[in-house]
């Protein structure tokens, strides 16, 4: 299987490293390898139709070199004259307008290539658009990994739960502001002060409005209504409030009530909602440090609790490949009816 891989930052880098660790893996279980013939970052590229070496392109990258190449032209334009078979699209996330990545996706999409993502933007601001362009084009728009990392949510829900009604959706979906409402709760610290060690421990960005404005949450969440709930909402359908106004003491008077504090993305009838949350200490909610959870209600088994860690250079890769991994058994499906 050919890739081309789109955005080679932490999560592209980590995606190659996997591609390299699992290389014995792959050919015992299916039989060929995944090649990885275009890698491309914010300025530069890489190209060989007999397949790059992963970690030579982890290694230039880490140089400050790039990885070889100007490009001449947009990614979009060089992917329409290339020869692959699945775009891997990690550009950043960009919830104004999902740019670069929706024109990367959909230019694939309507080459009639798969694709595997990580990028949030494009599924929470134009889910329906790219879900009818693959299935018209019948190909496979994949992105297990742009919600909760390595927490096996979206593929769970569609695959080994396909039979199920889920009824309602409610969640941690972003680690950052865990890892503050925990601290702030259990070491008795103000969110000021929670905040800066967060962003020294890299939790954090140096604007960290991202996370505790609850706009990752929020575009997590809007995949999630859709992919799974089959509704047709956007990012900008969510009643998205942050952690930012959270004080010590509402902190304290929630554990007063043997309670804590989580910021919580809900999908039931009522709509769909981000905000701050008083859960009792014990529920499949009320979990702390980074970890990430999703509690679904189902009409046959009843509650499902997946919880897992949900950022991260192995986790996110960890997603990727479990898409690729789909991939490769449908095509071993098609070819054979079977996989070992």
């Amino acid at each position: 299987m050919r890739l081309a891989l789109v955005g080679f930052g932490t999560v592209g880098q980590g995606v190659a490293e996997a591609v390299a660790m699992k290389k014995d893996f792959i050919f015992d279980r299916f039989g060929t390898d995944l090649k990885i013939v275009a890698a491309f970052d914010s300025m530069t590229y890489a190209m060989d139709p007999r397949g790059l070496k992963p970690l030579e392109l982890v290694a230039k990258k880490q140089s400050g070199k790039g990885l070889g190449k100007t490009r001449p032209k947009s990614v979009a334009e060089m992917l329409r004259e290339l020869d692959y078979d699945v775009l891997v699209e990690m550009t950043p996330t960009n919830i104004e307008n999902a740019e670069p990545g929706y024109t990367n996706i959909r230019t694939a999409l309507e080459c009639c290539r798969d694709v595997v993502t990580s990028n949030k933007g494009p599924l929470a601001l134009n889910y329906r658009t790219l879900d009818e362009l693959s299935k018209k084009n019948g190909v496979e728009l994949r992105f297990e990994a742009t919600v909760g990392g390595a927490t096996p949510i979206i593929n769970l829900s569609r695959e080994l739960l396909m039979a199920e009604k889920v009824e309602s959706m409610k969640g941690i979906l972003n680690g950052t502001c865990n890892f503050i409402l925990s601290r702030m709760g259990e070491e008795g610290l103000p969110f000021e002060y929670v905040l800066k060690e967060a962003q020294e421990m890299g939790y954090a960005e140096t604007d960290p409005s991202y996370d505790i404005d609850g706009i990752d949450s929020a575009s997590k969440l809007a995949i999630l209504a859709n992919a799974i709930m089959g509704l047709d909402v956007t990012y900008n359908d969510v009643r998205r409030t942050g952690i930012r106004r959270i004080t010590l003491e509402a902190v304290e008077l929630a554990a007063k009530e043997k309670k804590v504090i989580r910021l919580i993305g809900e999908v039931n009838g009522g709509g769909v909602e981000v905000s701050p949350r008083m859960v009792p200490l014990g529920h499949p909610l009320s979990i702390s440090g980074t970890l990430n959870v999703l509690h679904m209600h189902t009409d046959l088994a009843g509650a499902i609790t997946v919880t897992g860690r949900g950022a991260g250079r192995k986790e996110t890769a960890s997603a990727i490949m479990s898409d690729l991994v789909g991939l490769l058994k449908r095509n071993a499906c098609l070819l054979n009816g079977k996989v070992k």
